[in-house]
Parts: C-alpha cells; structure tokens; sequence
C-alpha cells in the first residue's frame, strides 16, 4: 500500500456496509503509527476508491424507499476513515441490482452487462484522478509537507519546485525568487523543531489562465526553540493558504506565488 498510487476497495454492498472480512481487514491494516496517530501518515495523502455492488434497486436507497438512506449516506464511516487517514476520498463508484435470482430476480446478461460497465467507470475514474494534473497537484500537496515536516538543513528540495521569481508572501513578510526563499526557510529552521505536524484539512484546486490554483487549510502543530518569536511554546495554528503553480507536459509543478494568511478566531 505504500508503494500504490491509489488504493481501491471492492466488494459487495453487505448490510448497509462492507463484509466482516474486509472490515477486519480494515481493523488490521489501518493501524495506529501507520494510518492514524502521530507517525500515521504512511497513506496520505492517496486517493482511496470504493468500488462495490448494490443487490437492491436505485429508487430503494431513498427517504421514501424501503432502504430510507442514500448510499452516500451509508458510507459515510468510510468516508471519515478515508479523512482520518489523510486520504483523498473520491466519489464512490457503485452499480445498483447486481443480484441475479434465476426466474425472480434480473437476468444474468443484464447482471454481467451492468459489471463491465461499473469495471470501466472505475477504470476510467481512476485514471481522471491519478493521471490528471489536479492529481499531480494534490498528490504534490502532501509530499511537500511530509518534507517539510522533517525540515532538511538544506532546502534543496524545494527551490527545485519554485519558479525563479517566485513570490513568497507569510505572515512575517514577503519574499522574493530562491534566495528570498531561503532567506524565509533559515528563519523557519530558527522557529520551528523538525518533526512538525501539517494537517491538509481542505484542499480545492481549479484552473485559471496561468495554470493551478489551489486553496488549502492547513494545520500546523509543531514545538518552537526557546530563541524563536514562541518562546519555545508549542503551536497550533490554522491557516489558509493559496498556491498559484504550472504543470508542464511532463508533469513536472512549478510554483509561482505562495500565500498564508492565519485564520483569526472571533
């Protein structure tokens, strides 16, 4: 799961929720340190995919069907294990009466016609979404804040990813192109311990006419020097963030325009 650019469940839709052996799978895998928890990052940031099979018919999964609820609503619980994982929940993929009753129920060619064609939207949804360059974009989101989390010494990595005027505006200032970048990132490495902990709790990224742009809430829980502004304290800030980025031919993201702005509790 590591190594995988997505992760797909597949399986029936069994009492309004997944069968007892996938969700022991679930108990299993999604471990604390490895899912959730302050070490469990080992999946964030991957899009994950419900891919499953619903007996009954479409007009049952309504307030006024026998089933009362939406499937949207039904998986919500795996809806939440995706965010607490830090995953990128997708829409879910699902095809309605997908159970053949000889002489009662559908017929087997309707039933095998319906599973080619659920193969193909999952086929087809997948590949929208880890090959398209909002994909690339969040997918970046998350490896740039797991290197910045453990604050290299040098900033290597992330001046390969600014333009070379890029505008880097934070609540201490702006600065401007790589050497305006570093000057920021010294003072960083002055503020804050490695080990940081950056939350993406939202993430919205459209396109306009220079490229990407994307929106983020972020939340950073780290511990400060003593020598810092902090004191030494440790922090728990929300901010919103705003990233103007190009994504050329070859995929390769370049960052243009970097803002934070703290969001300000009334």
């Amino acid at each position: 799961m590591i190594a995988a650019d997505a992760v797909v469940l597949q399986f029936p839709f069994y009492w309004y929720s997944t069968p007892a052996l996938l969700k022991k799978w679930l108990d299993d895998v999604f471990a604390y340190n490895f899912a959730y928890g302050a070490e469990g990052d080992k999946l964030k940031g991957k899009p994950l995919f419900l891919s499953f099979t619903v007996g009954g018919p479409e007009e049952s999964y309504d307030p006024l069907g026998y089933n009362h609820f939406t499937i949207e609503q039904l998986v919500h619980p795996l809806q939440q294990t995706a965010y607490l994982a830090g995953m990128d929940y997708q829409a879910p993929v699902y095809t309605n009466r997908m159970v053949y009753i000889p002489g009662v129920y559908n017929t087997l060619e309707d039933v095998q016609g319906r599973a080619k064609e659920h193969a193909q939207r999952l086929i087809t949804q997948i590949k929208d979404v880890t090959e398209s360059d909002t994909s690339r974009i969040k997918q970046f989101v998350a490896k740039w804040f797991a290197e910045f989390d453990q604050l290299p010494e040098r900033p290597e990595f992330f001046i390969q990813y600014l333009s070379e005027q890029v505008n880097w505006v934070m609540p201490e200032g702006s600065f401007s192109g790589h050497q305006g970048f570093k000057d920021w990132y010294a003072q960083a490495c002055k503020t804050f311990k490695p080990g940081c902990d950056h939350q993406v709790e939202q993430i919205e990224v459209k396109p306009i006419d220079s490229g990407y742009q994307a929106e983020l809430r972020i939340r950073l829980i780290a511990e400060t020097f003593d020598s810092s502004d902090f004191n030494g304290e440790s922090i728990n800030m929300l901010v919103n963030e705003t990233w103007q980025l190009e994504v050329n031919s070859q995929g390769q993201i370049t960052l243009q325009d970097y803002q934070v702005v703290p969001v300000i509790s009334n």
